[in-house]
């Protein structure tokens, strides 16, 4: 088998590279080894005003390994394939590790907790698109939105991208799985307005199967909706009032939130929600869920990172955070185990509490902010602090009434989290977060 081949190798090619990168590393005296080895191959296209901006073509590939001697951790990669790379490869890993300093909590996940049999979660959807084609789609994405209303008259570009990957890990428990991937994406941005009343807004769809992607010329009207919506904002003066996150801003809240429980933000002590497992951290009633295993899901995955096997579990029981995001080296850093999230958390579901989409959610918050954008970094991961630019409409008795710009809206994490008053059952379901809009009591808005 000629590894060292740009074209593009099978499971088995990367498996064979896995097993000789840790059959070298056992022979050089490593007490545990682990490999991953991935490629990927993409098409990128962006458009602009007609105009081809930018084609891009993707083919990456690597292999890492990582060796333990004793409790001392060593690791390296390259993008070569050959024999003679491979074991100069694990050789640095193991120079390496001859070098660090000892850590107790390193080395593989424990044996008993390796998948046995990965399922198939229906997450490879190859799609064949020529380059000429994927400018057709995106030039017919932007046109759209810019033959939507006379008043959009410039655009950022529409853009389409498809990628395709294959990634195997193994380790010297003897464990040794992979699995195809696909993701496809189509966006569109159009601009509206005049001078300082310049406005821009964007939609966009994303998929494991390309069948499943919204029509380009849906995406592309709905950009411009949605920025014509925003023409001739105002400002407000300063007031706390309730506001309601949309479910793509929404997402971002709970991100917040899964960042501070991460098991490296717990150990390093560097969270807003330390230590808080079996604390009332939501109101009663709130629920968030893992669900690993749903087909064709952007999130979903058999194994986390380290091969231990993904399961389904409650996050958040009526409120209540029932434990942290976990891989086995922050799992020992905390005294638990790790719960299979080397890598990430996979496909969280963050249950609805109101039917009836957004007309519903508008309808409780009566009057106050709805939020559609937010600008800025002002998020203290430690203390919690919240204070980010924001854009939207202001909502009196259900009904938006006028867009408004340049406000700050300022909290608490916690006390955010906490003055949850509904989830809409509007879901987005574009990422790995799954949650439709947001109602919060209250918050500061900072204008004029």
């Amino acid at each position: 088998m000629a590894v060292s081949s740009p074209v593009r190798l099978a499971q088995a090619d990367l498996e064979s590279i896995i097993a000789r990168a840790l059959d070298e590393a056992r022979a050089r005296g490593a007490r545990q080894a682990e490999a991953a080895v991935s490629q990927d191959t993409g098409l990128s296209v962006g458009v602009r005003l007609g105009e081809v901006e930018t084609l891009e073509h993707q083919r990456d590939r690597s292999m890492g390994i990582t060796v333990y001697f004793g409790h001392r951790k060593g690791s390296a990669s390259t993008a070569d394939f050959s024999l003679e790379a491979v074991r100069a490869t694990v050789a640095k890993a193991c120079s390496i590790a001859r070098f660090t300093a000892e850590d107790a909590c390193s080395g593989l996940a424990d044996a008993a907790l390796m998948t046995r049999a990965p399922m198939d979660l229906d997450l490879a959807h190859p799609w064949n698109v020529s380059a000429d084609r994927a400018i057709e789609i995106a030039k017919s994405c932007e046109a759209a939105g810019l033959g939507f209303d006379a008043r959009i008259n410039n655009s950022e570009g529409a853009s389409l991208a498809t990628h395709q990957g294959l990634h195997v890990y193994g380790n010297t428990h003897g464990f040794i799985g992979g699995y195809p991937t696909t993701s496809h994406s189509l966006s569109c941005v159009v601009l509206a307005g005049t001078g300082e009343d310049m406005q821009r807004d964007y939609w966009y769809s994303t998929s494991r199967d390309w069948r499943d992607l919204e029509p380009a010329e849906q995406i592309g009207r709905e950009s411009a909706r949605r920025t014509i919506a925003r023409l001739n904002p105002r400002k407000l003066s300063t007031r706390r009032a309730p506001v309601i996150f949309v479910p793509e801003i929404a997402r971002g809240l709970i991100g917040h939130f899964v960042a501070a429980i991460r098991g490296s933000s717990q150990y390093r002590q560097s969270s807003f929600l330390l230590n808080a497992a079996g604390e009332q951290v939501f109101p009663p009633g709130f629920s968030i869920a893992e669900r690993p295993h749903i087909r064709k899901a952007m999130g979903s995955a058999p194994f986390d990172d380290e091969g231990v096997a993904t399961h389904d579990r409650e996050l958040i029981a009526d409120g209540v955070l029932t434990g942290y995001i976990l891989s086995s080296y922050s799992a020992r850093k905390l005294g638990l185990e790790t719960t299979g999230n080397a890598g990430g958390a996979h496909n969280l579901l963050v249950a609805a509490n109101l039917a009836g989409g957004m007309d519903a959610m508008l309808a409780k918050l009566g009057t106050g902010l709805m939020v559609t954008e937010l600008m800025g970094q002002g998020v203290n991961a430690v203390t919690g602090d919240y204070s980010r630019g924001a854009a939207g409409f202001w909502v009196e008795n259900g009904t938006p009434q006028y867009p408004v710009a340049e406000v700050t809206i300022a909290g608490n994490l916690r006390d955010m989290l906490k003055g949850i008053a509904a989830v809409g059952d509007d879901i987005d379901a574009r990422g790995g977060t799954r949650v439709g809009s947001i109602l919060l009591e209250e918050m500061t808005i900072a204008g004029e």
